[in-house]
């Protein structure tokens, strides 16, 4: 019920200009297969749910055609699913004292550089939003292919557990 036209909107032209990605925050596939033998200065962290991590299940229930052709995780990777750092009852974060004991009980520590990844990037970003600037770590980095680009690479190795 209500008013229909045909008016042709005008937009003025915007002036926004691409930039590379920041290399501050993200981290491709070849980092990554590098940082595996740097374990005591990089870190890596899957955040996936635990089912995913051990390869059990390639993909969440609710998306069962976006999986990686392999199961598992990255050797070294630790695994804090993304959901720990909230609480259950509302969704809101956890305390900093909370987060900080879920993050080093498991050796993912300010001193290192840290390298979060998923199934495609977007779990892992809240898990760099904790750890950046709700812990302050000042080497925090989303693996933007996540376990979607490399358990689909044949020759990546993988671990399972």
């Amino acid at each position: 019920d209500r008013e229909v036209n045909k008016d042709i909107p005008n937009y003025y032209k915007g002036n926004l200009k691409a930039t590379d990605p920041d290399k501050n925050i993200h981290v491709f596939l070849d980092e990554v297969k590098q940082s595996l033998d740097a374990k005591d200065r990089i870190r890596m962290v899957d955040v996936r749910s635990p089912k995913e991590f051990t390869g059990e299940i390639l993909a969440p229930p609710e998306y069962p055609t976006e999986h990686a052709q392999r199961g598992g995780h990255i050797p070294g990777a630790e695994n804090i699913p993304w959901a720990q750092a909230v609480n259950d009852k509302d969704g809101t974060f956890k305390s900093a004292d909370e987060l900080k004991k879920l993050y080093e009980s498991k050796e993912i520590t300010p001193d290192k550089e840290i390298i979060a990844y998923c199934r495609i990037g977007e779990r892992s970003s809240h898990t760099w939003f904790v750890l950046k600037y709700l812990l302050g770590y000042p080497n925090v980095k989303n693996y933007d292919g996540s376990w979607t680009e490399w358990g689909n690479m044949i020759a990546n190795p993988i671990e399972k557990q």
